[in-house]
């Protein structure tokens, strides 16, 4: 498990998700080791991310949780997105048919969806867990 990361209060923070509940959910998926990726609308813009960029992820609170750092970002269509993509997403069956339709839903309480609207794909590693609770790893 990453260690202690003394500088992350200057870093920008954000949660996952559109809502409490999902940030909670996307931000487990990341403390046991199962989420390394997320992606946005690119309509959204870049946010300030770039690689080798380092951030803190809070929880549906605005509690920070963890220190992440950017490994890779690209911008691709929904409906190119792919399997190995899905699957670091770190969500549900981890398949690229669940990705599709929770990620459907998504985009369409937050603004419009359409299959080949281009989004930002980021890849990140975990650099440090920040103090709180980790939720034990899913077992299966």
């Amino acid at each position: 498990m990453p260690g202690a990361f003394p500088d992350w209060q200057a870093l920008a923070r954000f949660p996952f998700g559109d809502g409490p509940d999902l940030a909670d959910e996307l931000l487990d998926l990341i403390l046991i080791g199962k989420k390394h990726a997320t992606c946005w609308s690119a309509a959204e813009g870049v946010k300030g991310t770039v690689v080798a960029g380092r951030w803190v992820a809070q929880d549906g609170q605005g509690r920070p949780r963890a220190v992440l750092e950017t490994v890779a970002l690209s911008q691709q269509h929904f409906d190119q997105v792919d399997a190995d993509f899905a699957a670091a997403e770190g969500e549900g069956d981890l398949s690229l048919g669940y990705w599709r339709a929770a990620h459907q839903g998504y985009f369409t309480r937050n603004g419009g969806f359409t299959p080949d609207m281009l989004l930002w794909c980021e890849r990140f590693d975990v650099i440090a867990i920040l103090p709180g609770e980790v939720p034990a790893p899913e077992s299966g």
